[in-house]
């Protein structure tokens, strides 16, 4: 089923991301995690590439066998900043073949060592290029990702704004955010794309903060704001990582509710390939997720 579909029903979607293993763990640890979330009930699972795009190779067939053994539909991203025309048209072709028929169309993280390679001419440049590729190649259901905070390569937010436009003109159905810890930097967000014309569904990224070297790799990549209370958090159960744990997860929730009572089209749950804190987060949403289908109906 085509995810734009999904959203067009107007219950909010629960998904989950996962990502293939590193090339030094067996793919099937990653069905092991599949096993763990299934009852869960997500109404899709995206899968993402590894780190640097190193396992793209696995990403097509893991969503395509979540889909077909699970009976969960799967998204596979696809990145494009260092593919050739040819590597995607490949790529399309084998995400058609196996059935799938949703795409996260992402530009994908230039590598450190081309950041500065004045003679390294992409392919493409933006993410609305792939989306165009995609379109032209067969009737997929196409997500893009957004920045509440706005893309730590843009000049500002009014340019993250046009390149989001871009994007949803190109054709991009709905909107995955990047995280985010402040839910009322979203509300704001979701204000400024109606302003901008922009009126595609919006999924909430969520990624629940289970240790403190987690958090510092993600405010180094996203820039991403911490309000007070989460800070709170983290200097009260810095040194005792079991409550810190405890207390990410009670965030996330927190969090998770607070958007659905809001009306949020989605609520996009990043696993990092570790189902028990996602099982926890599902398991104390549960009746606030139907409340919030019910009042849609």
């Amino acid at each position: 089923m085509k995810i734009r579909d999904m959203l067009a029903k107007g219950n909010p979607t629960v998904s989950f991301e996962i990502f293939p293993p590193k090339s030094t763990y067996p793919l099937e640890t990653v069905f092991e995690t599949m096993d763990s979330l299934k009852d869960l009930n997500p109404d899709f699972i995206s899968v993402t590439y590894g780190a640097g795009g190193s396992t793209k190779g696995n990403t097509v067939d893991i969503a395509s066998r979540i889909k077909k053994d699970f009976g969960i539909e799967a998204i596979a991203h696809l990145t494009c900043c260092t593919s050739s025309k040819e590597g995607i048209q490949e790529t399309l072709a084998s995400i058609k073949e196996s059935g799938l028929e949703n795409i996260l169309a992402l530009r994908g993280d230039i590598p450190e060592a081309l950041q500065n390679d004045k003679n390294w001419n992409p392919q493409y440049r933006y993410a609305s290029e792939l989306i165009d590729e995609i379109k032209a190649f067969g009737d997929f259901s196409i997500g893009a990702a957004c920045y509440p905070e706005g893309h730590v390569e843009s000049k500002n937010m009014v340019d993250d704004l046009k390149n989001l436009k871009r994007k949803v003109d190109h054709g991009a159905d709905f909107l995955i955010t990047q995280l985010f810890y402040d839910n009322e930097l979203f509300y704001q967000f979701r204000e400024k794309m109606e302003l901008v014309g922009v009126d595609k569904p919006v999924i909430a990224g969520i990624l629940p903060v289970l240790n403190i070297k987690q958090v510092k790799h993600i405010q180094k990549i996203s820039g991403c704001n911490l309000p007070p209370k989460f800070l709170r958090i983290l200097d009260r159960y810095e040194h005792d990582p079991q409550s810190l744990q405890e207390a990410g997860i009670a965030y996330a929730v927190d969090q998770i509710i607070d958007l659905l009572s809001y009306g949020v089209d989605g609520v996009h749950i990043y696993t990092m390939n570790k189902p028990d804190p996602t099982r926890r987060i599902m398991e104390s949403i549960c009746s606030v997720r139907q409340a919030a289908c019910k009042a849609v109906k």
